[in-house]
């Protein structure tokens, strides 16, 4: 079997290229599916699944969620799901209007502080976009307010700078209320970046599982091959199935291709073969 990515982004959310895009790259660079999961949002889903139809590439529907876990932002990836359910596409909108809330504000800060940064600009000409911090970073670099994304985020768009806004906090409870009652896969994203140790991790690990989690990211760019061997026996201890992928935003991470992250990342396609079986086995055709 081939090789697979599980966790890819567009400029639907936070990456570069279109769905489109994303999709000619994946069959270019030799991959068999892709799982595209945007933060918030599924509006790249329609586009994508059209090039993989054309192109012959499995595309899994995916969403990146985020939500707040002992005063810190966590990840939880939704594989396989069903975007044109209603109750599924309004818990997305509402999350969506949090993001839109907090973006409006931001944007007050740096005006009022007088940034010439407009939210045309921050769309980047993609009215659909689910704009996040990376957004500002794009545009106050380009400006020349900074030399580089990783001096924006330090001076301006990190906690306890002054142009930073907290997301409304939104629960894991929430998040995996959603992905179950909509029949996803469920799985934690790359455990290792919120550095909370292995003890809190296991702790976070098992609280998920409690509430219905399916899957952990064993494989990711942030993991080395150390967290990896953990991460999988951690997955086996509490009966998750891996999954993986490289977290792929195009030029805003332009240290990391699709299914290589940066350079060691090769994920089999046993792993997605495994969580269809496993969604087979729970009723859910996919």
């Amino acid at each position: 079997m081939g090789y697979i990515d599980l966790h890819v982004h567009s400029n639907a959310s936070d990456g570069t290229l279109t769905p489109a895009q994303v999709v000619e790259l994946a069959v270019k660079l030799g991959l068999d599916a892709i799982a595209l999961t945007d933060h918030d949002t599924t509006a790249g889903l329609s586009e994508a699944r059209k090039a993989a139809r054309t192109l012959g590439i499995q595309l899994v529907p995916g969403i990146e969620f985020s939500c707040t876990w002992r005063e810190k932002e966590i990840h939880i990836l939704g594989l396989f799901i069903q975007e044109n359910d209603p109750g599924f596409s309004a818990a997305v909108q509402e999350l969506f209007h949090i993001r839109i809330q907090r973006n409006e504000e931001m944007l007050r800060r740096f005006q009022a502080a007088n940034f010439a940064i407009t939210m045309e600009e921050l769309r980047e000409g993609n009215p659909d976009t689910v704009i996040t911090r990376a957004h500002f970073a794009k545009v106050l670099v380009r400006k020349g307010y900074v030399s580089s994304t990783d001096q924006a985020f330090k001076r301006y768009l990190s906690c306890g700078c002054p142009y930073y806004i907290p997301k409304e906090p939104v629960s894991p409870e929430k998040i995996m209320g959603i992905l179950t009652k909509n029949g996803a896969f469920s799985s934690l994203a790359h455990v290792a970046q919120y550095k909370f140790g292995w003890r809190e991790s296991e702790e976070l690990i098992r609280f998920l599982t409690d509430l219905g989690l399916s899957g952990l990211e064993v494989y990711h760019p942030s993991h080395h091959r150390g967290q990896c061997q953990k991460l999988s026996s951690l997955a086996k201890a509490y009966g998750l199935l891996p999954t993986g992928g490289s977290d792929f935003h195009g030029a805003n991470k332009p240290d990391i291709q699709m299914g290589w992250g940066r350079g060691g990342l090769r994920v089999s396609y046993c792993l997605l073969k495994d969580i269809q079986d496993f969604l087979e086995q729970k009723g859910q055709q996919h």
